[in-house]
Order: structure tokens, then C-alpha cells, then sequence
């Protein structure tokens, strides 16, 4: 059952996604089981119960429409400087920010190629950052299937050769455990957001997803993989809507 949204909340959602995309042309729009896959981001977010809004940051026409369509705002088209491949995730969340009419504790960034996206990780990283009013954000993260201690080099000579040497004799069960940015939201007080705190920093309380639900989108074999874990996970009852 859907969460109900309740005064106290005082979030928004924001998902950024502009038009150009050059590892996979259109890719916000593309689609993946079937629709838009913008439109699985702006499902989850809706109907999370979370959001008193969910609003959509972007630069393109085509984009602004489905998002309207699917029960998104656009109160505002993102500026050409904060369009191109080099924009940052913080600017366009900050500009977001300052575009809308009303101030929000809490501002959620989701990724628009967020497919394996389930709602009850959003609502444990909001529960988490609330109960630590010290930090600044808290954010999807998954442990590396290898320790990254182990993690091998092709040289120029096209040999391989260890990353790192001191860890060569160590045994795997005696590295500590990393972790990666499972790339799907970031949970932050609109504050911190607007004072470009740092993300990866310990002003940051982690949400440690399960590797198999995590899966960022850059290339054609990333898509080809989303795809495959997303029917998996459908067909084993692990989508929450």
C-alpha cells in the first residue's frame, strides 16, 4: 500500500535529465519495459507517498512533456549551461532549488535511468536522515562483488599488472569492505545542497542496497544488463510497483 504524504515530510523530488545523452542518444526517453524511462523514476517517486511534489529538471521540450504527462511538474526549463555533458549533478539540484516557489526541508535527487529503483530504500534513506539531523545527505550505495584492494591494471605494454601491490599477499577476508554510488538517489536538506556540501564525505549516512538491485545505466551492455535484472527481478515479485 502506498504511503500516505504527511505535513512533516516537506520533500521534494527532483530529477534531473536533459536531452543530450551521447553513450546512448535520447536515453531519458528510451524505452524500457515498454515506456519512457523517465516515467519509471516519476512512478516511484510518486507513489512513494514521500513527495509532496515531484518535479523534473530539464532542457528539453519532448522531455518536459512526457514528464507532464506522467504527473510530473516542469515549473522551469534548466538554462544551456547546465545542459551539456559537463554539468553537475549539485548545480542543477541548486538551480532547481532556487527556481521553485516554496522552500523544502529535504530535496531528493533521482536519476531518471534509475529502472531498478524501489521505494522502500527512498523511504529508509529519508527515515535515516532525519534520525541524524548532524548530516547533510544520505544515499543509495552497494558493496563491490570483489575486494577493489585486488583490482588488476592492463599496462601500456598490455600486461597486467596489481593496482595495488601492498595488497597483493593480504587475503580477501582480511580487506575491509568498499563500496560503490549505486547511482539512483541522494537524499539531502535543501541547506546542505544549497552549501555544495560534499557528498562522498562522512556528512553522508549510507543505504546499502543488495548488489542485484543496483545497476547504473552509461553504455549499451549497462542498458542490455538493466534489462535483464529488471525482468528477473519482475517476474520474482522484487519490483515494488
Amino acid at each position: 500500500m502506498t504511503a500516505s504524504v504527511t505535513l512533516s515530510t516537506n520533500a521534494v523530488a527532483i530529477i534531473p535529465a536533459r536531452g543530450g545523452s551521447q553513450r546512448i542518444p535520447r536515453k531519458n526517453l528510451k524505452l524500457f519495459n515498454g515506456e519512457p524511462m523517465i516515467v519509471g523514476s516519476i512512478r516511484k517517486a510518486l507513489t512513494s507517498g514521500l513527495f509532496e511534489r515531484v518535479v523534473v529538471s530539464t532542457n528539453d521540450e519532448e522531455i518536459a512533456t512526457v514528464a507532464r504527462d506522467h504527473g510530473a511538474d516542469v515549473p522551469f526549463m534548466r538554462p544551456a549551461e547546465l545542459a551539456d555533458a559537463f554539468a553537475g549533478t549539485a548545480p542543477v539540484i541548486q538551480h532547481a532549488i532556487r527556481s521553485l516557489d516554496r522552500h523544502y526541508d529535504f530535496v531528493c535527487c533521482i536519476y531518471a535511468t534509475a529502472p531498478l529503483l524501489q521505494g522502500r530504500y527512498l523511504r529508509q534513506a529519508l527515515e535515516a536522515l532525519r534520525a541524524a539531523p548532524d548530516k547533510s545527505y544520505a544515499f543509495s550505495v552497494c558493496g563491490f562483488g570483489f575486494p577493489i584492494q585486488r583490482a588488476l591494471l592492463i599496462n601500456e605494454d598490455g600486461n597486467l599488472d596489481a593496482m595495488y601491490p601492498e595488497y597483493r599477499h593480504v587475503r580477501s577476508q582480511d580487506l575491509p569492505a568498499a563500496y560503490q554510488d549505486a547511482a539512483q538517489f541522494y537524499w539531502g536538506r535543501s541547506e546542505a545542497w544549497l552549501r555544495g556540501d560534499a557528498m562522498f564525505s562522512p556528512q553522508s549516512v549510507p543505504v546499502i542496497l543488495p548488489r542485484h538491485l543496483v545497476q547504473d545505466i552509461d553504455t549499451e551492455e549497462d542498458w542490455v544488463r538493466a534489462e535483464y535484472l529488471y525482468a528477473a527481478l519482475k517476474a520474482g515479485g522484487e519490483i515494488d510497483g
